[in-house]
């Protein structure tokens, strides 16, 4: 068995799980579609680049990653059954996920979330050196967010499936409580975000795209990772979260039902009723480690040959 994975080149999530694949899998990984068995789609809005030929030959495994159905236009919908044709069977990273799936097509879906790699992600023992490393006051309380918050075609607008709007409202009304809040932003297409907090006078520190050991000290760092998502996939801030003690706070979106404890989840958008509770989401994310996670993958892939 040799399994084929698209490539997405958006130097996104996606990447870095392609990547790892590869790198922890390769007795049954190949970068030449030609040696595949099976063709996975984990990108599949690149579905286009791989040839019809290919696609008909091949068995063909295709990650949905989340559906937002207000932007599900005829286009959208022209697209998926397009590529239904050639599918063999459908990746759900979540059971919301596959539950939207199934509104579509009648085809398999397994339900498997992504991995979470602890060798990027762990917890930090030191607190105080680390946010006197990044020049956190000792009375900072810092939350943060590390996601796109902006549409790309306009950066002025929000993307309103990350939720960035309400974000900023769960900020306002924690303020109100507590004026010792400092925000912490990292990522690409933060501008939204930014420009509200500074219309409200809420400080906050923004870095860049920075790499995954900064990534994980910044995570360290915080007091509360909100995520305010209407529509998602993971997002892989949970599981991350999670396998480092980071206290979080979601709404009720993708994994974060089979990893936060109910009282994390955030109802009726009431942000600061939700508690976080960093002992049941370590245990929950410690289940989806590599190596151990890629067994269940490499399983759903045995038996579609």
């Amino acid at each position: 068995m040799k399994i084929y994975l698209n490539n997405p080149k958006e130097s996104w999530v996606v990447d870095r799980f392609r990547s790892e694949w590869y790198q922890d899998n390769k007795d049954i990984s190949t970068k030449s579609i030609l040696m595949a068995d099976i063709i996975w789609l984990i990108a599949p809005w690149t579905w286009k680049k791989i040839s019809l030929k290919n696609l008909s030959k091949k068995k063909v495994v295709c990650t949905i990653h989340h559906i937002d159905f207000d932007k599900f236009d005829s286009k959208e919908e022209k697209t998926f059954y397009e590529r239904d044709k050639y599918v063999d069977i459908y990746h759900a990273i979540s059971p919301k996920t596959a539950e939207q799936i199934k509104k579509l097509t009648n085809k398999t879906i397994f339900t498997l979330p992504f991995w979470v790699n602890q060798n990027l992600w762990f917890e930090i023992k030191d607190k105080k050196k680390i946010r006197n490393k990044y020049n956190f006051k000792e009375n900072d309380y810092l939350i943060g967010s590390f996601q796109r918050d902006t549409e790309g075609h306009d950066l002025s607008s929000p993307k309103l499936s990350k939720g960035p709007d309400l974000f900023v409202s769960a900020v306002l009304k924690l303020y109100e409580k507590n004026q010792n809040i400092k925000v912490v932003l990292s990522g690409k297409r933060r501008q939204y975000i930014m420009n509200e907090l500074k219309s409200n006078n809420i400080p906050f520190n923004y870095f860049d795209m920075i790499d995954f050991v900064s990534l994980n000290e910044l995570y360290n760092c915080l007091d509360l990772y909100i995520v305010s998502s209407r529509v998602e996939g993971g997002p892989q801030a949970i599981l991350e979260c999670g396998i480092n003690k980071t206290p979080i706070i979601s709404t009720d979106v993708g994994v974060a039902s089979i990893i936060l404890s109910p009282e994390s989840i955030v109802k009726s958008n009431n942000f600061d009723r939700a508690i976080p509770n960093t002992h049941i989401s370590n245990e929950n994310s410690l289940k989806y480690t590599i190596p151990d996670w890629y067994k269940s993958y490499r399983e759903i892939f045995s038996n579609l040959l």
